[in-house]
């Protein structure tokens, strides 16, 4: 099979988590010593092997194929650059061993790639290689470890966190990590008297409104602005924020999020019984009597907005196109009112946006008719098909298809590892360890897609259902509910030249006013 092909157009590929490094890795894990070692390798192979690029991601888990330089890669396999990926071992290529083997068995081959792991001997155009027949359970055991080290490294940061070390990333605005001890706090000089600034007119009196003009107005820099030169603006938000936080007066406050899991890098918020809070961890900027003064004085403010004098039918649903804030309307006069950009409202004065200030009471006025009009055309049968046609709440479909694969991909790993045992391959202690491991996570992938698959046939009626209820309650109304509004309404985007976006929670029904 080798010798079918006349020219190799070579791709190295190369990954170096953070975790691998802190765990302080072999140094021929390195990122020198892959590119060495694969560059090397290619070399012996002969003129027919031709390094196109080398692709590179420093400080990537292995636990997820969202990493920039293997999506610029397979983007390059795609346009016909690439049909030949190399890289050191298996577990450089990634940890989870259901999306590893998607890549190793059907997508390469489906765009006619070989793949090589140098160390493993894996080679996929290799005739009769016994390397490439426990791929599969050398991912298995990769995403095993994965799963271990996760575990050990959250055990080890709750535990410098519960000493008081500084295990997060960004600090404060006033803070930096110490030179000499990355988990400790150090005040840093050129922001400090922004904080002492801020303090010094929250204890004087001044509300948070007019610090953060005080702040615009003598073009005080924001900590993206001094950090990353990234052009942001003070708001009222940031000002409590940093009135809020008690590192200021020297308590450190961890562990407020957890990622969902070792292999979703996503972050869910934390209950506050789990915060993890010590104090006395670094220098203070403030002290705790200025500070709990200041907590009475402006944090317990309330900005009175669910205690408006008037309420619109469309409240909450207005949104700038521009710059996606959020709309208000505003009493001009004689009982007109006007819509206003948030954004632009609080900072007209550094032109962030425009006002969108055209007429309230002419849109909703426009609104309520376009949706009449709508309804009035939309029969039972029509609306019943259109659910049927796939509107629903949730789109399952994906979810479903990719159930379908992971449960086909696990089955034909059960296969394997069968077949590797009654040869010798794979020990009698091996096979039982990882088939236990398999067996009980396809079983709940398969709980997962049954439930699933009930799920979309209930959420289809229930749909049809609602979708009449909804059309019947507008129409017989005289004059339409807020509640009713955001039942049939996701939101209203509002262009700067007076265009208007109605974006509907039922798919089939989104248009243009």
């Amino acid at each position: 099979m080798l010798e079918e092909r006349n020219y190799y157009k070579v791709a190295i590929y190369i990954r170096l988590s953070r975790e691998d490094a802190d765990k302080g890795f072999d140094e021929s894990e390195s990122i020198v010593n892959q590119r060495h070692l694969l560059t090397e390798y290619i070399q012996k192979l002969g003129w027919k092997y031709e390094l196109i690029d080398i692709y590179i991601d420093p400080g990537y888990t292995g636990t997820n194929f969202n990493r920039p330089d293997f999506i610029r890669m397979i983007k390059d396999i795609e346009l016909g650059k690439v049909n030949m990926v190399i890289t050191k071992d298996l577990s450089r290529l990634g940890r989870d061993y259901i999306e590893t083997g998607e890549y190793i068995e059907k997508w390469f081959p489906e765009h006619n790639v070989r793949y090589v792991a140098v160390t493993d001997g894996i080679d996929t155009f290799a005739v009769n290689n016994g390397n490439n027949d426990i791929a599969p359970f050398k991912s298995i055991l990769n995403d095993m470890y994965s799963k271990d080290l996760s575990k050990k490294i959250k055990t080890a940061m709750n535990t410098m966190q519960k000493q008081g070390k500084w295990v997060g990333g960004k600090t404060a605005l006033g803070y930096m990590k110490d030179p000499n001890d990355k988990n400790h706090l150090v005040i840093c000089e050129e922001e400090v008297e922004i904080i002492k600034a801020i303090f010094s007119k929250a204890y004087a009196g001044e509300s948070i409104g007019e610090i953060k003009k005080w702040l615009i107005d003598n073009n005080i820099p924001t900590a993206s602005k001094i950090r990353y030169n990234k052009p942001t603006f003070w708001e009222n938000k940031t000002v409590k924020q940093i009135l809020k936080n008690k590192v200021y007066i020297g308590t450190t406050i961890q562990n407020k999020r957890n990622r969902i899991s070792y292999k979703n890098r996503k972050l869910k918020p934390n209950p506050k019984e789990k915060w993890i809070i010590v104090e006395n961890t670094h220098e203070p900027i403030v002290d705790k009597d200025t500070f709990d003064s200041i907590q009475n004085m402006v944090i317990t403010q309330k900005y009175l907005r669910n205690e408006k004098k008037h309420h619109f039918l469309l409240d909450g649903l207005l949104v700038c196109y521009e710059c996606k804030h959020k709309i208000g309307v505003k009493c001009k006069k004689q009982g007109q009112y006007f819509m206003v950009c948030n954004n632009y409202r609080r900072n007209s004065k550094i032109g962030l946006c425009t006002s969108h200030g055209f007429s309230y009471n002419a849109l909703e006025r426009q609104v309520l008719e376009y949706i009449r009009e709508l309804f009035q055309k939309i029969d039972s049968n029509k609306i019943e098909l259109n659910v049927q046609n796939g509107m629903t709440k949730y789109d399952y479909s994906k979810l479903l298809t990719k159930l379908e694969s992971e449960i086909r991909t696990i089955n034909d790993n059960i296969d394997k590892m069968y077949i590797d045992k009654l040869n010798g391959k794979v020990s009698e202690e091996m096979y039982n360890r990882v088939f236990g491991k398999m067996k009980n996570e396809l079983t709940q992938k398969e709980k997962k897609y049954f439930n699933l698959k009930n799920l979309k046939e209930k959420n289809k009626t229930d749909d049809i259902q609602n979708i009449k209820k909804v059309v019947k309650e507008f129409l017989k109304l005289e004059k339409p509910t807020p509640e009713i509004m955001k039942i049939i309404i996701n939101r209203i985007e509002i262009h700067q030249d007076k265009q208007i976006d109605i974006v509907f929670n039922f798919k089939k029904l989104n248009g243009l006013l």
